[in-house]
């Protein structure tokens, strides 16, 4: 796949199984790493840190069902271990085994339905194109 030019919806997208099963207009990603002093007797400061474990926690807006996806009956709530694909000009990026921990939705009158859904994955990758 190659793009030019900055992203757009239709390269951020959900994937289960290898199939395209939702566009993503938008989203954010913050990723948070756990570390540990390590103290020696008698010393005033740490003598090293050790490394945790790191969390991928994203937030997806507006996430519109593919047709094949809807003629399926998707049911967002019950996805479980998808993924998120990033398409940039240079690289791709996925974050893979993910599962939702918040889904909201809002509407207005004659508006369209908004959701966002927060999601947390276990691995992110990154690969060029």
């Amino acid at each position: 796949m190659t793009i030019t030019g900055f992203p757009t919806s239709s390269d951020i997208y959900l994937e289960v199984d290898g199939k395209k099963v939702a566009v993503v207009q938008s989203y954010s990603a913050k990723a948070t790493k756990t570390s540990t002093a390590v103290e020696a007797f008698g010393e005033k400061e740490p003598v090293a840190t050790v490394a945790g474990s790191v969390k991928h926690e994203l937030e997806l807006s507006r996430l519109y069902a593919t047709d094949e996806a809807i003629r399926d009956g998707i049911d967002f709530y019950g996805l479980d271990s998808f993924s998120l694909v990033i398409c940039k000009p240079d690289r791709r990026i996925i974050y893979s085994d993910c599962r939702w921990s918040n889904i909201s939705e809002e509407a207005s009158l004659g508006g369209m339905v908004l959701e966002k859904v927060k999601v947390v994955a276990s691995k992110r990758i990154e690969t060029e194109v």
